[in-house]
């Protein structure tokens, strides 16, 4: 990292980089952008029945178009040869839309550019189609969430971090242990599928840290994945730890927001009965699915702390 602008001569003039000397590498790029919409304006996007038409499907075209346009629009960028764009959008909460942004390119420079270009340009479209229903919709932030490859390695903002799947779980009755997998298919407005707790509701899909279960077979217990009714099993991040509304964006492209930490257990239910003990209540984590897609055993998550979140009022 170098503490002088690689953009200025030494003269102080303005200059496009030469990138002729660097490594050909595979790099990616991952962007956040939101936009703050108002209520009616988000439950008419959602229906389709904004008078512009389906708000998501012409924002993702722009959201593509802009990153390969990203040279002709910020002058000291590269034109790259990008490899891929893949765009997913959905409802933050009651009043917003979130986009992840993710460019990946094999080149002499990195896309960090084209992801945030992207993002941002598929929330200015949201805008578009929603001010005649409101005016006062604002793009809220547009920032970069990860990079890799290149000279300078991987890079993640502050208030995210990197986890991985280890295992996945699913069962046919409720309060009952779940047995482990290793790919599930999340849907939207139920969770995992085939699963026992899915469903339309603000618990959609269960999450447990494997180092909470390592406490639990410390104390002697014979446990394994999903003893604890867990769906994902998970390592290096301390779920019990992230805000209500974090988001977790999958390997897949999935995307879960945290909506509730812990839970109130009024039974001992059979997983308590069969482990002697149950961390689920103290360490666990609940979430509904945004995006939907499929989880697979070592995939790996990016946890990020939750950004203008407006929780419901039900």
């Amino acid at each position: 990292m170098t503490d002088q602008l690689t953009h200025l001569d030494k003269d102080g003039k303005v200059k496009m980089v030469d990138v002729g000397g660097k490594a050909i590498t595979r790099r990616t790029a991952i962007a956040y952008s939101s936009v703050f919409v108002g209520k009616k304006a988000l439950e008419l996007l959602l229906a389709g029945e904004l008078q512009k038409g389906d708000a998501l499907a012409a924002s993702r075209v722009a959201a593509i178009m802009a990153a390969k346009k990203t040279s002709e629009l910020i002058p000291l960028t590269h034109p790259l040869k990008i490899d891929s764009v893949k765009i997913d959008l959905f409802p933050v909460d009651q009043e917003r839309i979130g986009c992840f942004a993710t460019v990946t390119a094999t080149d002499r420079t990195g896309v960090e550019m084209e992801a945030m270009v992207a993002a941002s340009t598929a929330m200015l479209n949201v805008y578009d189609m929603v001010k005649g229903v409101d005016k006062g919709a604002k793009i809220e932030t547009t920032r970069l969430i990860r990079k890799t490859g290149g000279k300078s390695g991987d890079w993640l903002t502050a208030d995210a971090t990197v986890g991985k799947i280890e295992k996945l779980a699913t069962s046919k009755g409720k309060g009952t242990p779940k047995d482990p997998c290793d790919e599930v298919s999340l849907k939207v407005q139920f969770g995992v599928e085939n699963d026992a707790h899915g469903g339309d509701w603000h618990r959609q899909v269960s999450l447990l840290g494997v180092e909470s279960i390592d406490k639990m077979k410390a104390k002697g217990l014979s446990v394994d994945f999903g003893s604890f009714a867990e769906n994902v099993a998970t390592s290096g991040v301390c779920l019990y730890e992230l805000p209500i509304g974090s988001l977790l964006y999958c390997e897949s492209g999935a995307v879960m927001q945290i909506t509730q930490i812990g839970k109130e257990c009024h039974t001992r239910c059979a997983v308590y009965h069969r482990a002697g003990d149950c961390v689920m209540p103290r360490e666990g984590i609940f979430a509904v699915v945004l995006v939907p897609g499929k989880l697979r055993s070592g995939d790996s998550f990016i946890a990020i702390r939750t950004v203008n979140y407006q929780p419901s009022e039900e």
